[in-house]
């Protein structure tokens, strides 16, 4: 009889410790699980722009505006993509202009007052093209071979400017958190390939200046 007992009651023992390692199991299963979908959900929502900008000027369109991704551990990186229109000028209609832009703030949000911080420094590289047949990346059949130096629809920059942020208190946001005031001095590869090779050019015939706003919606 008492071997009976003690058969059954390591069998209950051998059953609640399965048991237990079973809930255990799926626990770190709903664990693991949860885990996956909150990687997913951060990633799907870095993919979203959390600002907004337009610029006048620059050398990318009389007026371009886009949206853009901050990010980095004190948000110091930023990258645009930006549509830019250009004026048809002396040519027969308008042309538009598409922009990839990165840029860097080593030394960004430096408060000034309760709703003012700058940014002494930013920089950064684009690359910038225009839609319109008459312009092209490799050099036409038609020109002798090395003729252009460099592609006419596809441009490089370089720029380095400064900004302003007005932080918008919470109960005052209606379209964004903060607006940002900045102006950019750029100059491109055709631009500071001439400069280099010729020395009478000018500072205003190889730089560009350009201003805008920023306006950070998340």
């Amino acid at each position: 009889m008492m071997s009976m007992i003690m058969k059954w009651w390591s069998f209950k023992v051998y059953l609640v410790f399965i048991l237990s390692i079973v809930c255990l199991m799926n626990v770190k299963a709903q664990e693991a699980y949860q885990q996956r979908i909150e990687k997913s959900r951060t990633f799907w929502e870095q993919l979203i722009p959390n600002h907004a900008k337009i610029q006048y000027a620059g050398g990318i369109g009389i007026v371009s505006a886009g949206l853009g991704w901050d990010y980095g551990k004190s948000k110091q990186w930023e990258t645009d993509v930006m549509l830019g229109f250009v004026p048809s000028y002396s040519t027969q209609h308008a042309k538009a202009t598409l922009t990839l832009k990165q840029s860097f703030l080593p030394w960004n949000n430096r408060r000034i007052s309760d709703k003012f911080t700058i940014d002494p420094l930013a920089c950064g590289l684009a690359a910038n093209t225009i839609f319109d047949g008459e312009f092209w990346v490799s050099e036409p059949d038609k020109y002798p071979s090395g003729y252009y130096s460099f592609s006419t629809k596809l441009r490089f920059w370089v720029y380095m400017g400064q900004r302003i942020t007005l932080h918008i208190p919470e109960e005052k946001r209606y379209m964004a958190k903060s607006i940002t005031a900045f102006y950019e001095v750029s100059s491109c590869d055709l631009y500071l390939f001439s400069a280099f090779t010729n020395r009478y050019l000018k500072p205003t015939d190889y730089l560009r200046l350009a201003f805008g706003l920023k306006f950070h919606i998340f």
